[in-house]
């Protein structure tokens, strides 16, 4: 069983930096694709950002730039380094394990009995 737990939300203001953490406890972290969710309010539940098992990565277009994906599989964690914070960045990310990916195109099935409470992001002035 996969237990993911997310940190590192906040009240940042405009143009402001937040650097979220997840923490993966269970087998095998190495063999997943990684990602982030976010869902703003009122707002299905998006990918921003992915990393493969090869660490490669890609962002949807709106955070391509400004937010960096990275993963420790020492540590068993990923990270979102987010910069230059917008108020559209607002809203609750989750990190998830992929089930399958496609990256380029930034299709990551997760897996649904993974979700953990997530971490709140509010960027505001």
């Amino acid at each position: 069983q996969v237990q993911l737990v997310e940190s590192g939300g906040g009240l940042v203001h405009p143009g402001g930096s937040l650097r979220l953490s997840c923490r993966y406890s269970g087998p095998s972290f190495r063999i997943f694709a990684m990602g982030w969710y976010r869902q703003a309010p009122g707002k299905q539940r998006e990918l921003v950002a992915a990393i493969g098992t090869d660490f490669k990565s890609n962002y949807v277009d709106s955070v391509k730039g400004r937010f960096t994906i990275s993963r420790d599989n020492a540590e068993n964690a990923v990270y979102l380094q987010m910069d230059s914070l917008k108020p559209d960045d607002t809203g609750v990310y989750y990190c998830n394990r992929g089930k399958t990916i496609t990256l380029s195109r930034m299709l990551m099935e997760p897996f649904e009995d993974d979700w953990g409470q997530g971490t709140q992001v509010t960027v505001s002035s």
